[in-house]
């Protein structure tokens, strides 16, 4: 289950680097999304992974998990959702100003355009 586990986290942050590394906006933000799946993957899985084990101390009961990493990994997919849904308006406007979605730095070249 742990190789199975590592192999997830490893594929998801692959997929997040190579999609981040992108020139469209769509894909980097995809990729955001990803890198952040598998950061929550691994804080998960830094409270043990145990199947049919209670979150909290219970009486006869000696293995527990560690509730701690649950509850950061609830708080950050809420937070990634709020941040996600920013940097969608927050591209879709660009891409409305500028009729295009390219991150280029430098793209005088391109369109003519010299405005600074």
């Amino acid at each position: 289950m742990e190789l199975l586990f590592a192999s997830a986290v490893g594929i998801l942050t692959a997929a997040g680097l190579y999609l981040v590394m992108r020139q469209r906006t769509f894909p980097v933000i995809l990729g955001i999304s990803l890198l952040s799946y598998a950061v929550n993957l691994f804080l998960f899985a830094s409270g043990r992974l145990a199947v049919n084990m209670p979150p909290v101390l219970l009486k006869g009961v000696e293995d527990f998990t560690d509730p701690l990493p649950q509850a950061l990994v609830l708080t950050a997919i809420v937070i990634s959702f709020g941040m996600t849904a920013v940097v969608v308006m927050l591209s879709l406007g660009a891409y409305l100003s500028a009729r295009s979605d390219r991150i280029d730095l430098n793209d005088t070249e391109k369109t003519g355009d010299t405005r600074q």
